[in-house]
């Protein structure tokens, strides 16, 4: 009979975010029929007993385990990716209805260079074959396609120059669309689209200070909580906030795949530019530190590697 100890053990690496690989190497390595035996009759939660009183696998436990094994597996892939490669096949995935994911096509279009932007549009064009802007276009049908379509094409400025008065013009634009959103969606307006997939970073961060000066609050703050312009203007001019955002999503308990698989992607796109101010602004936002929560919340190999990722540089 096993061990109630080895029991728990066991059941907590089966369990959580990530797999405890060296436990489960350690218990099963030695058990025999009869530990397995009691191992399935104590967890109901795992195993299912037929009419016939036979023990078998949960399928939605299979599934779930599936994926907790393949977490450190797509997190080593992803890493050892060219950043570009990585990029467009990230893009890809977000487009597949299934999976849609319009906050990591508004990462890669928002956050990365003008040159790594168009690193991943060539390396989608090599991996796939055709531009990721046909692909935006033909399978976003919602009133956000001309957003998306804008963002991911955009190659904007990267000096440091700013002309106030065209920002000062340009946040009352922005001000008058979002007082008028009822009338018409924002996300449909031109000239709203205009300024978030052209204008330069600098430029947009000015459009935010004298927006707040106008309308007494932040432009994401008067825009809708998971929404895409929300999304947009925070990795615009806001991306440590944004990034410590959907990293603290991922790591809550009890989220959804699609927002937990978020933590692998930002740690390992992240990694090499700015997760040392992203660690900074987790941990001036929610009071703890990052390694912290991830030491808590996952397991196994996958949670030693982001831990050694984050550690990069710090």
């Amino acid at each position: 009979m096993a061990l109630p100890e080895e029991v728990n053990a066991l059941s907590k690496s089966f369990s959580g975010f990530g797999v405890d690989e060296k436990t489960i190497i350690t218990i099963l390595g030695k058990w025999q029929p009869e530990e397995w035996k009691s191992f399935r009759k104590g967890c109901p939660f795992v195993f299912t007993e037929d009419d016939r009183l036979f023990e078998k696998w949960n399928d939605e436990h299979i599934d779930l385990l599936e994926r907790e094994f393949s977490r450190f597996k797509n997190a080593v892939m992803l890493w050892t990716m060219h950043p570009w490669e990585r990029d467009a096949r990230l893009a890809k995935e977000a487009l597949i209805k299934q999976n849609r994911s319009y906050n990591v096509l508004i990462e890669i279009a928002c956050t990365r260079s003008s040159e790594e932007l168009l690193g991943a549009r060539k390396a989608y064009h090599s991996v796939y074959d055709h531009s990721i802007e046909e692909d935006v276009a033909s399978h976003i049908q919602d009133s956000n396609r001309n957003l998306f379509v804008a963002l991911v094409s955009a190659y904007r400025y990267e000096g440091p120059k700013v002309n106030d008065e065209i920002t000062k013009s340009e946040a009352k634009i922005l001000s008058n669309a979002f007082k008028n959103a009822d009338k018409k969606n924002p996300v449909e307006d031109e000239e709203v689209v205009r300024i978030l997939s052209t204008r330069s970073k600098p430029h947009l961060q000015a459009i935010y200070k004298h927006y707040k000066e106008i309308c007494k609050q932040t432009l994401d703050e008067d825009l809708e909580d998971g929404s895409s312009l929300k999304a947009v203007v925070m990795c615009l001019c806001s991306p440590l906030a944004y990034f410590s955002k959907v990293l603290n999503d991922a790591l809550k308990s009890g989220v959804d795949e699609k927002t937990k698989v978020a933590l692998t992607r930002v740690v390992v796109t992240r990694a090499e530019s700015d997760m040392k101010e992203i660690k900074e602004e987790y941990n001036k936002e929610h009071g703890v530190f990052l390694s912290q929560k991830i030491k808590e919340t996952t397991q196994g190999n996958y949670k030693d590697f982001l831990l050694t990722l984050i550690e990069r540089g710090a």
